[in-house]
């Protein structure tokens, strides 16, 4: 059932991703990323010191905008800034690793692994699903637990990781859905370089 479920959200034009993860001493992040699985995507990550991240990468063209927190804890220089309101645009560096500097590649590694165990039915989304317990013999410790629909396509609806260190919530939607990406509309400055 997983290797199904997997194959079909690899075949989605589009989908919404949004991820939390909450660590053991309370700290915290998020993101959201709209993507076609493809090249194009926005994307939001956010973190419980206060720091934020937006993207939008259309192509081979990138569009960034973080906020001063971000700045800081990215090691910038921000004495005597004010809040940023601009989007900077930048050609997308294809040497440069996923999630490296904080950006997205607007992918998903959508891969079974490990042994899945059914458990209770449910629900998500509207419909019915099922969970699928998954351990890894390479991660002892961690658990994965899958809300996968029985109506309709078998589309992934959450994803939960549990280990003693952290929690993660991956939760799936607006599948298929026209993806509505397009660059901002003002405040876009070139990158100097």
């Amino acid at each position: 059932m997983i290797d199904e479920a997997n194959k079909a959200m690899k075949s989605l034009s589009a989908v919404t991703i949004s991820t939390r993860v909450t660590m053991k001493d309370g700290r915290w992040g998020s993101t959201r990323m709209r993507t076609d699985q493809k090249g194009t995507c926005s994307f939001t990550s956010a973190g419980s010191t206060g720091e934020k991240l937006e993207q939008i990468r259309i192509g081979s063209t990138d569009y960034i905008r973080p906020n001063l927190k971000h700045m800081q804890l990215s090691g910038v220089d921000t004495k005597g800034r004010k809040e940023q309101k601009n989007w900077v645009r930048t050609p997308v560096d294809p040497a440069a690793l996923a999630r490296e500097n904080g950006l997205t590649d607007c992918t998903h590694p959508f891969a079974s692994f490990g042994k899945a165990v059914k458990g209770k039915a449910g629900k998500a989304g509207g419909g019915a699903t099922l969970t699928l317990v998954v351990t890894d013999k390479e991660d002892k410790d961690g658990t994965y637990t899958f809300q996968v629909a029985t109506e309709g396509k078998p589309y992934i609806h959450q994803v939960v990781y549990e280990s003693p260190e952290f929690r993660n919530v991956t939760t799936f939607s607006d599948f298929g859905t026209p993806l509505n990406v397009g660059p901002p509309k003002a405040n876009v400055v070139n990158l100097p370089g």
